[in-house]
Order: structure tokens, then C-alpha cells, then sequence
């Protein structure tokens, strides 16, 4: 049984891997991670999305430490506007608590030890001058003192690293053009990278699995909008720690300036880096890229898009024609994804509760749209569908797209797997394979 559930866990995630081969993530680790028994196995982990060719920049934070070793010299923290004032007497205790996680985790990522996960890595660790700050400067009569934030990143010195191969790892105290040096937060530095590097992902840890709705569930996915509205009805006794409203906040302000994903999962699970990022359902929360595309549920006004969309293929022989009076019948059962007004992809799910199954049918994406894997967004979708109808089959039945379903999870099975209305219109010189996916 374990075999057999590494196979499967293998295989699954092999397409993700591919997905993500080249691409850039920006991990935003902060202090309360790292103060975790489970550090070790992050770091691992992340040092595993390196060995599969993702490209690291790995920002690190500091506040809970900070604030221990400013306690243990008896140093009062001061903060206006929920930002640190950063006196002389404080910033050399800063910079001792940052140079020393900083040397943590560089050690971590240079293990080579057998019966680790680092068994043989060889990984370069980058840090340099790759922020440049600037002072926050006096704001209504406070002076922030050393306190900074990003004046400029130096793209292409980060890029030069990451072709080399490199983890580039940063933390929160960064060099001014006048030799000083300033302290930031970590979430600004992630933030500032991950948009002028035009990151793929940026992604941050909390202890809870991610962002939770009102019963406690993990929200998978959020719109920047979304998660503003539930950012801005937090209160103080919420329970949210001052490293997730700053992580939520950063991830709002990646994705409207062009990062597409910000993944938000908890430091406390062990492997939920990999769960997230290697598996279809994921583990936390995504925050992502607000877009012109939507899906939705058709309506009789898109009778004329929908028809549109598939004449096309049923005057090719690649889908039963349907007129618009039947149309116009079965729209309810029609999912789209429609963009700027053009409906560029459908399908629909067909009901035969006697059978306790649905038919997925009637898929297309517009040809000019076929290079987002929209398909699978719409299967998806109608998988969803089902599983809240309590179906527990979904079928399908195809001439050309064999291939795509069977990756998709489908198996071929036989006409008498049918539902018995479905089986009784089934169209023997037609001869399309019958495909079912067990919900």
C-alpha cells in the first residue's frame, strides 16, 4: 500500500514539476517559522524545489527574535503606526539577531549529510548588497530613525545569481548609496523582489494552514479584493499575528503589480510547501492575480457565445449538433469562462441522479485561449459540481480527446458502464470511447 501510494503521489506531481522548472519563487520565511522545530524541514524543502530547477530567492525575517534579544538587553521596542522606530542602541542588536539567522540558515542549506534530503546537494548561497534603502525618514513629528524601506533592487545582479544556480538568501537590514544601513521588514523586501524580478510566485508561512473562513476552513484561493475586505475586518482580539496581517497585506500588493500567485501556508505542518505547490487540490491559500477572465454559470442570454463556440466543431463531426431550441433548454447546465465579454470556453454536467452520476460534456475553448490548460479549469469545476451533488461518477464520452481525459484521471470502460437513459441514446456507429472518472 505505501508503494503504491508513493507511485501515485509521484506521478501526480511530475506534471507539476515541469510546471514549475525555471520559474522564480520568492519565499518570504519569517521569524516565527524559523523559531519552529520545523525549520529544518522548510529549508529542506526549499532546498528540494532548487534541486528541481525553480530558481530561489529566499527572504528571511526576524521580528520575534528581535524582539527577545531587545527584551534580554532591556530595550523597550518603540513602534508608530505599526512600523519600529529603530534607535542607535536597538539596530546593534538588529543586525547581530539578523547576521546570526543568516548564518542559521546558510549553514542548513550547505548540509551535504547522508540520510538527509540534502544527501549530495552542492548549493551556492548568495547574499550580498542586492536591496539598496533608504531612511523612512520623520513622519508627523517621529523620527523613525533607522528604520528604512526598499529605494531600488538590483535586478539584474539577483538574475546573474539565480542563472548561476545560486539561492539567493536576503534579510531585513539592507545598505543605503551613503554607506549606512537600515532596517526594513522582510515582507517589503519580498514584496519589492518578487515584483521587479516579475516572480512566478511569492510565498509566506503562518501557523495556521492558511487563510480561514468563518468555520475554520482553509480558503484556497482569494482575489486581491477579497483579501483586502477580509484583511480590513480583522480586529486586534482576531488572534492574527502581526507576521500574517503583514504577509496578507504583502501578497495583496505582489499580485496587483503583476505577480500572478502569492501562497500563504502554515509553518507547522510538516511538507506543506511541497503539498501546496506539488499537488492539485494544494494545502493553503493562493492569493491571485485579479483577471479578466471569470468563470461562471451560463445564462439564456449566452445562448448566441455558446453557439458560436461550438458550430465549429459540430460541423467537424467533433461534437453532436445541438439545436438552439435544445440549447436553450440545457443552458442551466452550462459552465463558462467568458473574457471581456467573449465566451472563450464552456462545458457542461448533465444530471443522472437514478444513477447517482453526471456526464461532463460539450468542452471546447476557443482555439486562440488553448494555452492556459482552461480545459482542466473547467473540469475542475464541474468535478466540484458533481461531488456537492453527492454523484459518484462523473463520464464522459469523446472521438478525439482520449488522451487529454485519460490525464486528466479518466479510464476508458465499457458502454454498459452507462447510466441507463445515456446507454439507451448511445450511438453505436458513432463509436465514441466512454471515459469515467470515480468521485
Amino acid at each position: 500500500m505505501r508503494t503504491t501510494e508513493l507511485v501515485d503521489g509521484f506521478r501526480h506531481s511530475a506534471s507539476y514539476v515541469n510546471a514549475h522548472r525555471g520559474k522564480t519563487f520568492v519565499v518570504m520565511l519569517g521569524g516565527e517559522a524559523l523559531a519552529q522545530n520545523q525549520f529544518r524541514s522548510i529549508i529542506n524543502d526549499i532546498a528540494l524545489l532548487h534541486s528541481l530547477g525553480i530558481n530561489i530567492v529566499l527572504v528571511h525575517g526576524a521580528r520575534p527574535q528581535i524582539d527577545a534579544a531587545l527584551k534580554q538587553q532591556q530595550l523597550m521596542p518603540e513602534y508608530y503606526n505599526g512600523v519600529r522606530i529603530t534607535d542607535e542602541d536597538s539596530f546593534k542588536v538588529i543586525k547581530q539577531v539578523v547576521g546570526g539567522l543568516q548564518l542559521d540558515i546558510t549553514a542548513r542549506l550547505s548540509m551535504s549529510l547522508s540520510n538527509t534530503p540534502m544527501q549530495g546537494a552542492q548549493i551556492n548561497v548568495v547574499s550580498g548588497n542586492f536591496v539598496i534603502a533608504q531612511p523612512l525618514g520623520v513622519d508627523n513629528g517621529v523620527d523613525y530613525c533607522l528604520s528604512g524601506k526598499v529605494r531600488r533592487i538590483d535586478v539584474q545582479g539577483l538574475r546573474r545569481q539565480l542563472d548561476n544556480h545560486g539561492i539567493v538568501l536576503l534579510g531585513p537590514v539592507a545598505a543605503s548609496v551613503t554607506g549606512e544601513s537600515f532596517n526594513l521588514t522582510a515582507e517589503e523586501v519580498a514584496t519589492q523582489i518578487a515584483v521587479k524580478l516579475k516572480a512566478d510566485k511569492m510565498i509566506g508561512f503562518s501557523a495556521e494552514k492558511g487563510i480561514l473562513d468563518s468555520d475554520g476552513e482553509v480558503l484556497a484561493e482569494l482575489m486581491p479584493t477579497d483579501a483586502q475586505r477580509i484583511l480590513s475586518e480583522q480586529s486586534e482580539t482576531d488572534g492574527w499575528c502581526v507576521a500574517t496581517r503583514a504577509f496578507l497585506q504583502a501578497s495583496i500588493d505582489a499580485c496587483r503589480n503583476g505577480v500572478a500567485r502569492c501562497h500563504f501556508v502554515s509553518y507547522l505542518d510538516d511538507g506543506a510547501l511541497l503539498q501546496e505547490l506539488f499537488s492539485r487540490d494544494g494545502i493553503g491559500t493562493q492569493i491571485v492575480t485579479e483577471s479578466a477572465e471569470r468563470l461562471r454559470r451560463a445564462t439564456i442570454t449566452d445562448i448566441g457565445g455558446v453557439l458560436d463556440l461550438i458550430r465549429p466543431l459540430e460541423q467537424s463531426g467533433i461534437l453532436v449538433r445541438r439545436s438552439r431550441e435544445q440549447l436553450e433548454m440545457e443552458i442551466e447546465q452550462f459552465m463558462l469562462i467568458e473574457r471581456d465579454g467573449l465566451v472563450i470556453g464552456c462545458a457542461a454536467l448533465y444530471p443522472f441522479e437514478e444513477d447517482n452520476a453526471g456526464e461532463f460534456a460539450c468542452l471546447v475553448v476557443h482555439p486562440d485561449y488553448r494555452d492556459a490548460d482552461r480545459g482542466s479549469v473547467l473540469l475542475k469545476n464541474i468535478i466540484g459540481q458533481a461531488k456537492v451533488r453527492g454523484y459518484s461518477r462523473l463520464f464522459a464520452l469523446t472521438t478525439r480527446s482520449i488522451h487529454w481525459f485519460l490525464e486528466q484521471g479518466f479510464e476508458i470502460v465499457e458502454v454498459d458502464s452507462l447510466p441507463n437513459k445515456k446507454k439507451q441514446l448511445y450511438n453505436y456507429q458513432r463509436k465514441s470511447k466512454i471515459l469515467a472518472l470515480d468521485l
